[in-house]
């Protein structure tokens, strides 16, 4: 007896051993991504993140993450957080889809210190939707808090925000805005849904290049860059051209990658390459349609993108240029290159592998860095492996 149980001790260890070595040499695999033109190493920085949505690097070297129910989190140059910055003053409800979105650094930080937060903001009548603020940060808080759009009109819908930031280097800043659920209001001009507003830093609206028929129809919103979106995720502009590229999600198949220009219209939901949730039927009148714009490229079925930026600087100089798209579905990351406005190449990165991918970030190291978007997030980054 005492033999049989001295057998099944060490038998039990050894299974204890191999499989902790399983998981183990599955967890340093898990690191390695082979791509293409580069071998990736894969490191987890942060975790226990409530849901992050957005990383804001600062020029030091620290950084912001967003959390959707409502925390800005400053993290040092060393990955350590080092505190929670107080948003006591800006009225940001977290409900559904909505909360704390997106946090962008103006391009003279070290001249005026403002940073932009977007957010779910409640009104007095009950009602929320996307607000904008422009603050100063000094000595690790928040401070001359200026508010700088609000969503109009605003509803009870969870759905569709929007909420991403990116500001050119002529300080206009881009903005953008879900249709709320609300799909027909992505074509009305009277209503921020569904659109990209622009306006400059200062307060100001910058003058539209739209076509004439359209201008009398702007009067109202003149902000309105453009329409007839139904909820991007991700936009940036070209570090060479200035172009302006966004990613949004479409219904059930149909995500877009769109090339975004002044005053047109990228015709959800009258064209869609997506259709009704569970019953699979059309929505609004096709694929195409005159006057409204093609993706450059959709996802059949839909990948859930999230976060988008433009490689550049001097660590993936093979990548120079190239998108990067994040994926909440399948948790994908996905390169693609450019030429004339055209998908060049495209290549998947990874999928399943961290989780659902909220933002994608190019670091001041020249490090690309993801945020996974879960009750568990954490902040993750790619280097190149020696």
């Amino acid at each position: 007896m005492l033999l049989l149980s001295l057998r099944l001790f060490f038998t039990l260890v050894s299974v204890a051993f191999m499989v902790s070595n399983l998981f183990a040499d599955e967890n340093k695999l898990n690191k390695i991504i082979k791509t293409k033109l580069y071998t990736l190493k894969a490191e987890t920085l942060l975790t226990g993140l409530k849901h992050p949505w957005c990383i804001g690097f600062l020029p030091n070297g620290a950084f912001f993450i967003t959390e959707r129910e409502g925390n800005l989190i400053l993290v040092d140059s060393s990955f350590r957080i080092k505190k929670n910055i107080s948003l006591d003053s800006i009225p940001i409800y977290a409900r559904g889809q909505g909360g704390l979105f997106d946090v962008a650094i103006d391009q003279n930080f070290d001249e005026n210190s403002y940073v932009y937060i977007s957010y779910n903001g409640k009104s007095g009548n009950g009602n929320w939707g996307t607000e904008l603020v422009r603050a100063k940060f000094l000595n690790d808080r928040l401070s001359d808090i200026t508010v700088l759009f609000k969503m109009q009109p605003k509803s009870r819908s969870n759905h569709h925000f929007g909420g991403r930031i990116v500001l050119n280097k002529q300080d206009e800043l881009f903005l953008t805005l879900g249709d709320r659920g609300k799909k027909e209001e992505a074509q009305l001009l009277s209503s921020h849904h569904g659109s990209i507003v622009r306006m400059n830093t200062n307060e100001t609206i910058p003058k539209n290049t739209l076509i004439e028929a359209q201008k009398q129809q702007f009067t109202k919103f003149s902000e309105i860059f453009s329409f007839g979106h139904r909820n991007v995720q991700g936009i940036a502009i070209h570090p060479v051209t200035s172009e302006i590229w966004a990613h949004e999600h479409g219904p059930q198949g149909g995500d877009e990658l769109n090339l975004i220009q002044s005053g047109k219209n990228y015709g959800w939901p009258v064209i869609t390459y997506g259709v009704n949730y569970i019953i699979g039927t059309m929505i609004g009148e096709g694929t195409k349609k005159k006057g409204m714009e093609q993706p450059i490229f959709t996802w059949i079925p839909s990948i859930g993108t999230s976060g988008l930026t433009f490689i550049s600087g001097n660590t993936f100089t093979k990548w120079d240029n190239n998108l990067l798209i994040g994926g909440l579905k399948n948790g994908h990351l996905i390169r693609v290159a450019l030429k004339e406005n055209r998908i060049l190449e495209y290549e998947e990165i990874f999928q399943n592998r961290f989780g659902r991918i909220r933002d994608v970030r190019i670091g001041k190291d020249g490090n690309i860095y993801l945020l996974t978007d879960e009750s568990n997030g954490k902040l993750i980054r790619l280097s190149i492996a020696n």
